[in-house]
């Protein structure tokens, strides 16, 4: 697809989300031509994310426009986000209208959570893939996974590839590699540990026991697991 027609896209907002899985995404489709971006809440007050600074809502989520382009960021709160049925409500209706369904890193279990996940191919961030069977889906390798409308993605700066791929898929290759260049999107990183398959084991255990442990049986709790 090539047309500008106006897409919109609406980002869910919650307390503790990760701000690198909502702004890279945000950064990268704002980009797109056509796009009108929303981040929807319970309510318009400030949301403080991960980073401790705080992101203001466009829209409550009774105001919120349908999408065309659903996102859910993950983050730590989304273990509490789990539990508040009017998120997952607002989730579940604005998937029902929307073209793309789509999330980037621990999102997706708010997306298992709201019932989209049910025998679909889906990632998330490494640490917590092997809670994806709790939600009904079936997990995938990748940084991003494409089954039917539902897009998923692995953890956090993951979210600018699935930005990139669905905006070549609506407004064609050409568009998104432009983009790429525009955000000089040019991956050099220091280290080549960014996922578990490279990186050295102690490192991976380290985290592991640091963060990932707690925070997986946190989530396994938060599902029912």
């Amino acid at each position: 697809m090539t047309d500008t027609a106006p897409t919109r896209i609406v980002f869910l907002l919650f307390p503790g989300i990760t701000q690198l899985d909502f702004t890279a995404p945000a950064q990268a489709l704002s980009r797109m031509p056509g796009a009108r971006l929303a981040g929807a809440a319970a309510t318009r007050e400030a949301i403080v994310t991960d980073s401790g600074f705080a992101i203001v809502p466009t829209h409550d989520f009774a105001a919120c426009p349908q999408a065309d382009i659903l996102c859910v960021p993950g983050g730590h709160g989304v273990a509490d986000a789990l539990g508040d049925a009017e998120a997952v409500d607002f989730v579940a209706r604005q998937a029902a209208g929307a073209q793309w369904v789509t999330s980037v890193c621990t999102g997706a279990f708010l997306l298992g959570r709201a019932g989209l996940l049910a025998g679909r191919r889906a990632t998330t961030h490494w640490a917590y893939t092997h809670l994806l069977p709790l939600v009904g889906a079936e997990p995938a390798p990748g940084r991003v996974v494409e089954d039917g409308n539902i897009v998923t993605s692995g953890g956090v700066t993951s979210g600018l590839d699935f930005a990139l791929t669905l905006i070549a898929r609506l407004r064609g290759d050409a568009v998104a590699q432009a983009i790429q260049l525009a955000i000089e999107y040019d991956p050099a990183p220091p280290f080549a540990g960014g996922h578990p398959d490279h990186a050295p084991a102690a490192v991976t255990e380290g985290l592991k026991a640091r963060v990932y442990d707690a925070a997986t049986a946190r989530m396994a709790a938060a599902l029912g697991g």
